[in-house]
């Protein structure tokens, strides 16, 4: 019930403040906000700048449609299904534009994870760990899941020259810069950016073939080695860097900006673009 009255009230806002911008107005940096709630927004904004474009929201992808897309790559490819109705579904959905041969082709993907308490933990002075007496947690490895979320989405945009899937961090576990934190009894700790305990980002990097974070890499890089040219897929990778929480306007922002990386997805749809500009 409680998320259904939150939507209903984010309509309602919406339609008095006619927009985006009031959604983001000074009572609603809005913390709550999921990634799928802004993706929504996202489509919004996109079919206020781009009304000549049709442009739809879906949850999941089926594992059925990603082999159908590798089989027309090459008929070798996307043979192997056991569960037939099986699907990928990251947290922030997927958006769509249809082309002018009326086919759907994403413009976003985007997940938000969080990994890592230690900052909330030591500012209430919690203590964590087997018997209690340590500052920081070991961290986990639930953030490398996505890596399969990312695969999957490669392998269904393989014949597309973008790829435009966003996966935003947060927690002490993402660290880009060492921070201290005062404890209430007045002790304070120091958070290590590059310590192995806490730091993860070196097990997502993989996911962008070791380029910078916090860049827009929607573009695929073609990289030629001897008589090879080569495709990367690169995912773009946002961090707060110092553990706080994302700001829910700057997440929004960077969507449309990398849903707006329209001139890769070819003349087809890039002329209807160009048109609209």
């Amino acid at each position: 019930m409680a998320k259904k009255n939150q939507s209903k009230r984010l309509t309602n806002q919406h339609k008095k403040s006619k927009g985006v911008v009031g959604i983001f107005g000074d009572k609603a940096k809005l913390h709550d906000l999921t990634v799928g709630e802004i993706s929504n927004l996202v489509i919004k904004q996109l079919e206020k700048e781009f009304p000549q474009l049709s442009f739809r929201y879906r949850k999941n992808i089926r594992k059925e449609e990603i082999n159908e897309a590798l089989k027309k790559i090459d008929p070798e490819l996307g043979q192997t299904l056991f569960v037939s109705n099986s699907s990928i579904k990251p947290d922030g959905g997927i958006i769509e534009v249809k082309d002018d041969n009326d086919n759907w082709r994403i413009v976003l993907v985007a997940e938000a994870k969080h990994q890592g308490k230690d900052i909330e933990n030591i500012k209430i002075g919690k203590l964590v760990g087997k018997n209690n007496n340590q500052d920081l947690m070991a961290a986990g490895n639930a953030i490398e899941r996505s890596h399969k979320n990312i695969s999957e989405i490669a392998n269904f945009m393989l014949s597309e020259s973008h790829f435009p899937y966003i996966l935003f961090l947060e927690g002490s576990n993402f660290l880009t810069e060492t921070i201290s934190i005062k404890r209430p009894d007045g002790r304070v700790v120091k958070l290590e950016y590059n310590s192995g305990i806490l730091n993860r980002l070196d097990r997502l990097t993989a996911a962008n073939y070791g380029m910078p974070i916090n860049t827009n890499l929607c573009e695929n890089k073609f990289v030629k080695h001897k008589d090879k040219t080569i495709m990367l897929q690169a995912t773009s990778i946002y961090t707060q860097g110092n553990g706080e929480k994302w700001d829910k306007k700057e997440m929004f922002d960077i969507m449309v900006d990398i849903s707006k990386t329209s001139k890769v997805l070819g003349s087809d749809i890039f002329t209807q673009i160009t048109k609209a500009k």
